[in-house]
């Protein structure tokens, strides 16, 4: 197959109104969700929550956080049910989605459980901290929350990714190798390489490298392995292998610490004031969470920008790897131009939208940068 570069076409109507469409739903998402845990708190109503778990919890502590937890989900969930199905309509409009209701709300069940599981056990050792050590909780707990986010990240492809979607190893034994090959080139090893059946679900295409130490594995969108040429899909592994290379992983985990140190310092101070304000009784007064929850998306919101310049950087440094590591860049173009036309992306975004809100370089920018990288290759091999 011959890769011929082409200048990068411009947005379509449809890219850009999917994409502000998609914006505007997460804000109001997040909006919806900081105003219920405000009400929740102006109002006392999260007293009364707690009271009602005391009730149905037979006065036992930790049965009643769980319970807590259990109904602010829920009516996290109920309130935003109109903008997650909106979403889901979104998806079938554009024709982005083969997922039928029913199937969908199944995920939307499953994705409650999962997310009251894993809520259930970070508040449960939240609350338990604080009543063992009402000085120190922060401390500990940002060392445990490390410890969880590490141990979810390993076990994330065996565990939680299987409850979504359907795997199975790859059974192109040649692209199998070659990947490999490539996994190998760039210093790791990968336990196996899969076949991920998205398009069950929708027909956006998609790979990752994903999970730690014994459970590292390459997963590639039966989306992309249909319609993309072997040169393609080993320029889109190649660029996540230079995260690999760069050490982002351990990095963004050491940013993670940082921030994670900061916002649990802050939900201490912020919890020693309102006690001292009256607003509760006691630290391990579980109606706090809603406080708590604000703190941490307040926190999240004036760190985003910052996080996504450094998410950025990270992407051009791995797509630099992905040029010096493939016979050509020509598959690399052509699969990023490939890519944003089936899942419909934002080649051309406004400046001030890159910089609030992606987590990757503008796609122009990346194919500019590998013609570039063309160039100046060309440009240094010395003529025949």
């Amino acid at each position: 197959m011959s890769f011929v570069s082409s200048p990068t076409p411009s947005d379509s109507p449809d890219a850009r109104r999917y994409n502000s469409i998609r914006r505007w739903l997460g804000i109001a998402d997040f909006l919806l969700g900081l105003l219920l845990m405000i009400i929740l708190l102006i109002t006392g109503w999260s007293a009364w929550l707690r009271d009602l778990a005391y009730l149905w919890g037979f006065q036992n502590y930790t049965l009643a956080t769980f319970l807590y937890v259990l109904l602010l989900l829920a009516m996290g969930k109920t309130l935003g049910f109109g903008l997650d199905y909106y979403g889901f309509r979104l998806e079938r409009e554009f024709q982005l989605s083969n997922q039928r209701l029913r199937a969908w709300i199944w995920d939307e069940v499953k994705g409650f459980l999962v997310g009251l599981i894993l809520a259930a056990i970070v508040v449960e050792l939240l609350y338990f901290t604080i009543r063992q050590s009402p000085l120190h909780w922060w401390l500990i707990m940002w060392a445990l929350f490390m410890g969880l986010f590490i141990l979810l990240a390993q076990l994330a492809p065996v565990i939680l990714f299987p409850i979504f979607y359907k795997f199975e190893p790859l059974d192109n034994e040649d692209l199998r190798r070659r990947l490999v090959l490539l996994s190998e080139r760039a210093g790791t090893r990968v336990r196996g390489v899969y076949r991920w059946k998205l398009s069950e679900k929708s027909k956006k295409a998609n790979a990752a490298l994903t999970g730690l130490g014994n459970t590292r594995r390459i997963i590639l969108a039966d989306t992309l392995l249909d319609h993309y040429a072997p040169e393609e899909i080993e320029a889109v592994l190649a660029h996540e292998l230079g995260h690999h290379v760069h050490r982002h992983i351990l990095k963004s985990i050491m940013v993670q610490a940082a921030i994670t140190f900061a916002g649990f310092w802050a939900a201490n101070w912020v919890l020693h004031y309102a006690v001292d304000q009256q607003m509760f009784e006691e630290l391990s007064d579980f109606a706090d969470l809603p406080l708590l929850v604000l703190v941490s998306a307040l926190l999240s919101v004036l760190l985003m920008p910052a996080m996504n310049a450094y998410s950025r950087f990270n992407e051009r440094q791995a797509d630099r790897y992905a040029f010096e590591s493939i016979v050509s860049v020509e598959p690399f173009i052509s699969a990023m131009n490939k890519l944003a036309k089936q899942n419909l992306a934002e080649r051309t975004p406004s400046e001030w939208i890159e910089l609030l809100f992606h987590s990757h370089p503008a796609i122009s920018k990346r194919v500019a940068a590998a013609e570039a990288w063309s160039r100046t290759q060309a440009a240094a091999t010395p003529s025949a």
